[in-house]
């Protein structure tokens, strides 16, 4: 009898032991999908057939885009034509310098509207050549409800030269601008003020490394790594999603 009390003993903590095994490891696998949602459909622009020997997919410039394909989605978006020009080359050139990415011009859009709604912020607006028409300068990185950054530009594109702040419309900190930083229009130089400079520096930031953006995963991770916040990452998510719908067929 007391044999038979001692099995059932080790039987019960036997299934104990096993059930708690099997919920952490249960735990373990779905904390790695946690906060993982599908990506937003990924938007193609339309370009311009200049002639019927081009080939317009070789030729990706914030001027070779449809007119007609500019001027329609500008106006169901929402998106300043100017803006949404910057956003289909920068996709563009990005895919086309890492073909493995698959980034869409709403995502890169997505962003730019969330960090300084197109270039609006606090009233300006972007000029016929994509400058910012007055300087958008975030707050100030010194530790008090965002990260502690002490100043590395000696306040050149910030204006500070104490803290470090995210400038331009995708709004870059100056030590992230001077790792990705591009020139999207062909001046030769690049400025976190530019809209093309700015939305291909973003768009080619999210591709490095050979993300896959068409994943879910690859999407996810490429967007926190731009700003590392869950609520940021959804809230691109969100208007991505809003801009495929909204624009419908490239076609």
């Amino acid at each position: 009898m007391l044999r038979l009390k001692r099995l059932a003993v080790l039987i019960l903590v036997a299934f104990f032991v096993i059930t708690g095994l099997t919920f952490w490891a249960l735990r373990v696998s779905g904390a790695e999908t946690i906060g993982v949602n599908p990506p937003p459909p990924r938007s193609e622009a339309k370009l311009e057939v200049l002639s019927t020997n081009s080939d317009p997919a070789v030729n990706i410039t914030p001027g070779s885009f449809d007119a007609k394909w500019l001027a329609r989605t500008a106006a169901r978006t929402d998106i300043p034509v100017r803006a949404l020009r910057a956003y289909a080359a920068a996709a563009g050139l990005a895919n086309a310098a890492s073909p493995t990415c698959g980034i869409g011009w709403n995502t890169v859009a997505a962003i730019g509207f969330v960090e300084s709604a197109h270039g609006t912020y606090g009233g300006g607006s972007l000029t016929p050549a994509g400058q910012a028409s007055r300087p958008i300068v975030g707050p100030s990185l010194n530790g008090e409800g965002f990260a502690a950054i002490p100043d590395t530009d000696d306040g050149v594109l910030d204006g500070d030269a104490i803290w470090d702040h995210a400038v331009g419309p995708m709004q870059f900190i100056p030590t992230t601008w001077q790792m990705a930083g591009r020139d999207g229009n062909g001046d030769g130089e690049s400025d976190p003020l530019n809209i093309d400079d700015a939305a291909l520096s973003a768009a080619s930031y999210l591709c490095v490394g050979g993300r896959d953006l068409t994943t879910a995963r690859g999407w996810t991770d490429a967007v926190y790594s731009y700003n590392q916040s869950d609520s940021y990452v959804d809230h691109v998510r969100e208007q991505a999603t809003a801009y495929a719908a909204q624009a419908g067929s490239s076609r």
